[in-house]
């Protein structure tokens, strides 16, 4: 069997610019369908622990709770918040971390390899792909980030940016070009990470189920292969996840480590997975909508698009 066979970016009858395009798709349309899922996971995770005071109950709680509090006092449509700078965001690092996995994935066990590629090396190409997407899209997730931090501020207090372009324009002018930057750390360590957790063990789960008697290469395959890669990358992305969100909607903070620090000294480890519900709701169906989307595209390419 060929290494790359289990795969979806393995053909290798596509290019990169195909394979970019597709990856580019998928990503933004799962983006869209998961976002409000997204919106509620920062606002959990930008929460902070009131420290002595028990009077105070949390404004947001829950996955449900917070996502009906925010279409309460915002409007349904705030819960797409961010959704311009989420799809620029996609078309960056998601076409980039996908299209270049199996190049890089190819290069490291070398073109002529056959049989099944170790999953030390898919972890390897998913980690390198991942931290070179995220350094060349880390504007757009800052920004992205900022405005769904939004609804955090006080009612009558004027909110800092006025959409999305506005966003990259005051990030700038206030702060400096340097600024769109911010958070790059946690950024790449996150979604390094979390791409390696997502593409290398949807990799090797579908290897798995295919050489299962009675499986094939269809929706439920993709299904089951997407929740388990989600599930995964949730476990081992969340505390990097927090401090990456606190980080870029709180400019409080003077580096990852004091971050770091602050948040397990004020609140404690378990606040590192704040929000894992709707973290993990949002990174299980986001990776299901987008690999099945991702799938489909590559067939419609290939000109062999089916319903499985």
């Amino acid at each position: 069997m060929v290494a790359n066979e289990s795969f979806p970016m393995a053909d290798l009858k596509f290019s990169f610019a195909e394979t970019f395009l597709c990856s580019a798709f998928a990503a933004c349309f799962a983006e869209f369908c998961t976002i409000p899922l997204d919106t509620a996971k920062v606002r959990l995770q930008l929460q902070k622990k009131a420290v002595g005071d028990e009077v105070n109950l949390p404004k947001y709680r829950g996955l449900l709770g917070t996502m009906a509090t925010i279409a309460k006092e915002e409007g349904l449509s705030a819960l797409w918040k961010g959704i311009i700078a989420g799809l620029h965001r996609q078309c960056i690092y998601g076409g980039l971390r996908i299209g270049l996995y199996e190049p890089v994935k190819t290069f490291l066990v070398g073109s002529d390899y056959v049989g099944d590629i170790p999953l030390y090396q898919k972890i390897l190409a998913a980690l390198l792909t991942g931290a070179l997407a995220i350094a060349v899209a880390n504007p757009t997730d800052l920004v992205k980030v900022r405005l769904q931090a939004e609804g955090k501020f006080p009612v009558g207090v004027a909110r800092r940016y006025y959409g999305t372009l506005d966003a990259y324009y005051t990030i700038v002018r206030q702060e400096g070009l340097g600024a769109l930057w911010t958070g790059l750390g946690p950024n790449i360590a996150r979604n390094a990470i979390v791409n390696a957790a997502e593409l290398a063990s949807y990799d090797q789960v579908k290897q798995t189920i295919l050489k299962i008697p009675g499986f094939s290469d269809n929706v439920l395959t993709h299904l089951l292969a997407g929740l388990g890669a989600g599930l995964f990358a949730v476990c081992i992305g969340s505390p990097i996840d927090v401090v990456k969100s606190r980080m870029m909607g709180d400019s409080g903070y003077k580096n990852t480590l004091d971050c770091f620090i602050k948040t397990l000294k004020n609140e404690g480890f378990f606040a590192f997975y704040k929000g894992f519900l709707p973290n993990f709701s949002r990174l299980g169906s986001w990776n299901v909508v987008m690999f099945l989307t991702l799938e489909q595209a590559k067939k419609v390419f290939r000109g062999e698009l089916y319903y499985d």
